[in-house]
């Protein structure tokens, strides 16, 4: 136990060294940073004591995901405004899940290895959703994108019609819930959020100005920029 408790203090030291200066570039203030800090390193801590305290595995953490154990963890204290589902076996299952227990008209989904978000995009998203029932954050593509078939390149995209989409994306309830129950059912699994929008109604989905501070956080070079 003393040399899982090293690892987890060690690794949380780490980690608050890579992220502190990008943090503190995207924040307005140190007191922003600081507040930003603690909530990506009290989330980490979350799932560090589950994995290496509990000897749960990563699988168990987040393909059969128990509330009872976040339960657990808050000592039974949790936000009312919070409902805590079973997580699916997938991404688009999970947010399934969740969607069926959303009660307001309108809902945002999130990635959570986006931890960047900031109260601005967040309006803009809450503002767009006034005149628009789909829309996402996105930002223009950087890099000349190609179709690759067997290992040749097929075409070369025009880089002004192409944007990256990020998260969070945003719907009207009802419409999200029904475009992923009918891919859930017809066994499809969409590249996101809004392309179920797009291949199951007529819903023209808003692309709403992202940021590229707003990354996704999948490979470790991703946290030394």
């Amino acid at each position: 136990m003393l040399y899982k408790r090293w690892y987890c203090d060690s690794f949380l030291r780490a980690i608050r060294t890579i992220l502190t200066p990008r943090v503190e570039g995207d924040c307005k203030s140190i007191e922003d940073a600081d507040n930003v800090m603690k909530h990506i390193l009290s989330r980490l801590f979350e799932f560090l004591y589950i994995s290496v305290y509990r000897e749960t595995t990563f699988n168990e953490i987040f393909n059969n995901a128990d509330p009872d154990v976040f339960l657990e963890m808050h000592n039974g204290v949790i936000d009312q405004r919070i409902t805590l589902v079973q997580g699916g076996s997938t991404r688009q299952e999970s947010v399934y899940h969740g969607l069926v227990k959303v009660k307001n008209s309108y809902v945002m989904i999130h990635d959570g290895a986006r931890p960047f978000l900031n109260q601005d995009l967040l309006d803009s998203i809450k503002n767009t959703l006034t005149t628009e029932d789909a829309c996402l954050l996105m930002v223009p593509c950087k890099d000349t994108i190609k179709k690759v078939i067997d290992g040749y390149v097929e075409t070369t995209y025009d880089r002004s019609t192409l944007m990256a989409a990020q998260t969070p994306q945003a719907f009207k309830t009802d419409l999200i819930l029904s475009c992923t129950k009918k891919a859930m059912e017809e066994n499809y699994t969409g590249t996101d959020d809004a392309s179920l929008v797009e291949k199951y109604s007529d819903v023209k989905v808003k692309a709403v100005e992202g940021s590229y501070a707003n990354i996704k956080i999948t490979t470790i070079e991703d946290l030394k920029g």
